[in-house]
């Protein structure tokens, strides 16, 4: 079992800035890619960013030079900073983690975080 907790969520102002950070635990040998989504009232939840084997990296159209999704192989931890927020990325947002373990694969989500971006 693999367990994903997220932090860094918060209210912030538009233009302004967040880092959220998902820290995994358990059965983890390595971590095979991982993406951040989120999900708006009344919307389906929708990827943001992924990060993937060899560290190539994914963005939705809506985030591409303003979100950055990295991660930190030795602590099992995934990020993902926020820039130049707008009001409409106001969601609760998600970490998705694939784990490999020998004889077997993870994968696993994170109970959310709020961000909220509003004057």
């Amino acid at each position: 079992q693999v367990q994903l907790v997220e932090s860094g969520g918060g209210l912030v102002q538009p233009g302004g800035s967040l880092r959220l950070s998902c820290a995994a635990s358990g059965s983890i040998f390595s971590i095979n890619a991982a993406g951040w989504y989120r999900q708006a009232p009344g919307k389906e939840r929708e990827l943001v960013a992924r990060i993937n084997r060899g560290d190539s990296t994914n963005y939705a159209d809506f985030v591409k030079g303003r979100f950055t999704i990295s991660r930190d192989n030795a602590k099992n931890m995934v990020y993902l900073q926020m820039n130049s927020l707008k009001p409409e990325d106001t969601a609760v947002y998600y970490c998705n983690v694939v784990a490999y373990y020998p004889g077997t694969t993870f994968d696993s989500w994170g109970q959310g975080t709020q961000v909220t971006v509003s004057s």
